[in-house]
């Protein structure tokens, strides 16, 4: 929810192209209903450098049909009296419902690579989905999971809350400790602004979307 207007691990093994039935992404424990993550959104631009921290809920999630959805929530929003709650939904890139390919929301697929290949861990799928989006792969024990994330609604501010929710996320997930990294893709707004997110196990961990009614 930009204004108006690294990951470091080693690269992952090429995945098999995927057999006749094509599997969702391995369940993980970390990326389920209930899990919190915290983190920062760097929103900076060529005027000053600038970033919000930023909590995010996970709300349900429906792997097998590629679905997950939860609330975003951005303090220390400099045009915001109170801290910014969104509400999002999301899209699991798994080869069956989702491809690497977003064929939506003003992205062609010269933008899905462009902001796809920021992800280290993508580079060993390239090759394939310029073919094909990734239609061949098979994902299901790959240590990533690869989604977008389009915000849906304001939750407790209105439209003239001088942010925009016009656009959306890619977003890169790793299994293995439950990070979170994610680019924002707006043709009105600043380019390649970065979502870091690690997640966290304390309750609640000052997300406060109990006291919040979801539409």
């Amino acid at each position: 929810m930009p204004v108006r207007v690294v990951e470091s691990s080693a690269p992952a093994q090429v995945p098999e192209a995927a057999n006749s039935g094509q599997t969702s992404p391995q369940a993980c424990t970390l990326l389920s209903v209930g899990q919190a993550f915290s983190g920062t959104q760097n929103v900076s631009n060529l005027q000053k450098e600038e970033a919000w921290r930023v909590n995010v809920r996970i709300q349900g999630c429906d792997l097998e049909h590629g679905y997950l959805c939860g609330t975003m929530e951005a303090l220390n929003v400099p045009l915001a009296d109170t801290p910014v709650v969104t509400f999002w939904e999301g899209e699991i890139v798994d080869t069956k419902n989702y491809t690497f390919f977003t064929d939506k929301w003003e992205a062609t697929s010269e933008d899905d690579i462009r902001h796809w290949t920021k992800f280290p861990s993508f580079s060993p799928l390239l090759n394939q989905v310029e073919v094909d989006g990734g239609k061949s792969l098979d994902l299901s024990n790959y240590p990533y999971i690869f989604m977008r994330w389009k915000e849906q609604y304001f939750v407790n501010v209105g439209t003239d809350c001088g942010l925009t929710i016009a656009g959306f996320y890619y977003v890169c997930f790793s299994c293995s400790d439950g990070s979170i990294n994610g680019f924002y893709y707006d043709p009105n707004s600043s380019p390649f602004q970065k979502l870091e997110l690690k997640f966290t196990n304390e309750e609640r961990s000052g997300f406060s979307s109990s006291s919040y009614e979801l539409q």
